[in-house]
């Protein structure tokens, strides 16, 4: 049981949760738009690319095994707050370090990669908090905001490419306004957990993340998340680039190319509640996982370009549910959802640690189109462990 917050303050609660999302998506994709530009006035290749990016992971890595004692600490809302604002930091960092070189774009996206891994466990653990209150599978949907706030990123991306706007003035007008909107709307989180009974208070076990990494259930959902996670990744970083040097076409259809992979996956994900309620989290993820494979493939070795965007788009829909059914099944019991979330996450974003330099350094080799078939091994992989997500057994009835 847990204690009835008034609905207004949960609709509130859902509101800025969304915002949440949406802010972390518009911001990422923000970046990730400009990715071909940021490369073209550094003068990288794909391994020098790699490695730049990998600052983002870096970042990311080093923020989660730490975010969840943070959370459990001072909060998802103080939490998302203070990332909010160092994400701009870094964004902006980045923006304006691009036109001087590549340490300090390294820098910035260090910085953006921290706050975003503390970031992301703090509005996932406020997700499942708002699914609880509400009775209702949601989570996907909150991953939904996150997916239109990278649509809304990536088109504004485009048209930014389109107008030939300086990288700094897009980026930097960026970081103000999610910095703004988030740090408003995050005041409006309920709390993550219920006070506990004055008389059990001092009897109740504490769950710690060392204990979270020592459950092979935790550590399996973890994989599976990481093989969703590679998917989107390499696609939020890697499609447009593909698109424009393997394809040969145009920079600001490039950059279309990864819209549509995120519009695609931004559709999945806001209608994902109704057909996991009716199918469940493993059949559903699954087929998924087979979905996106196709689609990888298809984007790989289309022999025309129109093919190639049939393939983003299967690609997108594929990588849909992963990441956020990952984070559902860790909040199942919401005592130890922090702890949980973090393992998780922790281990989920390895991916996005690995995806650059493997998809660099083979691009080096094969080109980086080809080494995209990296991606439907992985999917393959979790469509084999997809059980894992399997709801536990005391919370079933609320999947």
């Amino acid at each position: 049981m847990f204690t009835t917050v008034r609905p207004e303050t949960v609709r509130a609660a859902t509101t800025a949760t969304y915002v949440a999302f949406i802010g972390s998506g518009f911001a990422f994709a923000s970046w990730a738009s400009r990715i071909p530009q940021v490369r073209d006035q550094l003068g990288l290749d794909p391994a020098g690319l790699g490695l730049v990016l990998l600052a983002i992971a870096a970042g990311s890595l080093l923020a989660l095994p730490l975010s969840g004692p943070v959370v459990t600490r001072i909060g998802s809302s103080r939490t998302v707050m203070a990332m909010a604002v160092l994400l701009g930091v870094g964004l902006t960092v980045a923006a304006i370090g691009s036109l001087a070189g590549v340490v300090p774009v390294v820098i910035g996206l260090f910085l953006l990669g921290f706050a975003n891994g503390a970031w992301d466990v703090g509005m996932n653990v406020q997700g499942t908090v708002v699914e609880r209150h509400l009775g209702s599978s949601i989570m996907s949907r909150f991953h939904a905001g996150f997916s239109l706030g990278t649509v809304a990123g990536a088109l504004l991306g485009t048209g930014m490419v389109a107008l030939h706007v300086p990288v700094a003035a897009h980026l930097t007008g960026v970081a103000a306004v999610v910095v703004a909107a988030v740090v408003w709307q995050a005041r409006h989180f309920v709390a993550d957990q219920d006070e506990p009974d004055p008389g059990t208070a001092d009897r109740a076990p504490r769950f710690s993340a060392l204990a979270a990494w020592k459950e092979p259930r935790t550590l399996l959902i973890g994989v599976f998340v990481l093989c969703f996670a590679f998917t989107e990744g390499v696609g939020n970083d890697w499609i447009s680039i593909a698109a424009i040097d393997g394809h040969h076409v145009s920079p600001a259809l490039g950059t279309l190319a990864f819209a549509g992979f995120l519009v695609a996956m931004t559709i999945g994900r806001w209608y994902g509640p109704a057909i996991l309620d009716r199918h469940g989290r493993t059949v559903v993820v699954r087929i998924l996982a087979l979905i996106g494979t196709a689609g990888v493939a298809l984007f790989v070795f289309a022999p025309h370009p129109v093919l190639a965007y049939a393939g983003a788009l299967l690609w997108g829909l594929g990588a849909s549910l992963g990441f956020p059914v990952g984070m559902s099944a860790g909040g199942d019991d919401p005592s130890r959802a922090a702890a949980r979330v973090s393992v998780i996450a922790s281990i989920g974003y390895c991916a996005f640690l690995a995806g650059p330099p493997v998809i660099g350094f083979l691009g080096d080799r094969i080109t980086v189109l080809r080494a995209l078939i990296t991606v439907a091994a992985l999917l393959g992989l979790a469509a084999l462990i997809a059980t894992a997500v399997r709801p536990l057994p005391a919370k079933a009835h609320q999947r």
